[in-house]
């Protein structure tokens, strides 16, 4: 998609988002037909209604290559075709306050904007969510599918403001009043939350939708360099607490860190889905390549 000179969006240059556009999402109860480029329902089968083209990966089987449009530009597409039931993908993005530093955020637009781009040129049904106390921006990109919608969820992205301390608890049964389909859910935040999160991934799955979660910590919050006496204030209630000797608390900081990943990974687990949390400071790349592919989530 991404070509000549021109930047086709601020999130990622074109060489990353060309990358991006052969990769797919690797659900884990639902099946992939690497052939086809579809995601089936457990009934089987699919329709023969056209959908969308994408470009040839190896594997692909050569029946679905429009041979029409490699004769015109030396260059293999696929044709993918509408399924009997369409596969959802959810994007539930953080952007409260705590997100609005060390380039978490950030990292937070990207990575939604990739799962939303692998999802759309695998004709998935793909919308996003904005967690923010902001009533005047947009908050909700509604779901739609094909690479048509590409530059429009781009844009949501790239428009994405933060603020507030919306829980995303409450974010997420908000989400549930708008959604209807079984997928994958993919909540993007720090999930520095003091409530429970465990009932809205209940809820999330019970809805017939896998739960993975992508924490995105500062690395200051993974590797605080703090000592003597500090005020700690919170970025989202304001509310501060004044610590003497705060060098002695980092180990206790660091369990409780260490415990809340353990227990967020359990909870995505059990909920058929997947967690990983990453540094703000590492590049998308790395957090794409390095880490998401490695650990299954995604195929290139």
């Amino acid at each position: 998609m991404a070509s000549g000179t021109s930047q086709f969006t601020s999130l990622f240059d074109n060489a990353l988002l060309n990358q991006i556009e052969r990769m797919r999402l690797r659900p884990i109860r639902r099946l992939t037909n690497r052939s086809r480029g579809e995601h089936l329902s457990g009934k089987g089968g699919s329709s023969t209604d056209f959908a969308d083209y994408r470009d040839y990966a190896a594997g692909d089987d050569l029946r679905y290559v429009d041979w029409n449009i490699f004769a015109r530009l030396r260059r293999p597409y696929i044709k993918q075709f509408q399924h009997e039931e369409e596969m959802h993908v959810v994007l539930l993005v953080d952007a409260s306050t705590s997100m609005l530093f060390e380039d978490k955020l950030l990292r937070a637009r990207q990575a939604a904007a990739a799962f939303g781009i692998m999802g759309l040129l695998n004709v998935e049904r793909v919308s996003a969510y904005a967690i923010h106390s902001q009533p005047e921006k947009p908050w909700m990109f509604p779901p739609g599918a094909g690479r048509t919608r590409i530059r429009q969820l781009l844009a949501f992205m790239e428009q994405l403001e933060g603020g507030g301390n919306v829980p995303i608890e409450k974010a997420i049964e908000t989400m549930l009043r708008f959604h209807r389909g079984r997928g994958v859910a993919i909540i993007i935040s720090d999930f520095l939350t003091f409530g429970d999160i465990s009932r809205p991934m209940n809820m999330l799955y019970s809805s017939g939708l896998e739960v993975w979660g992508l924490q995105i910590l500062a690395e200051s919050e993974i590797n605080p360099n703090v000592q003597g006496d500090l005020r700690f204030v919170d970025s989202e209630t304001q509310e501060t607490l004044d610590i003497t000797n705060a060098s002695e608390l980092l180990n206790v900081y660091n369990d409780q860190r260490l415990w809340l990943q353990s227990q967020l990974d359990s909870m995505c687990r059990s909920r058929q889905g997947r967690f990983l949390s990453a540094s703000s400071g590492a590049s998308i790349q790395s957090i794409l390549f390095d880490q998401l592919c490695r650990q299954g989530w995604i195929l290139r």
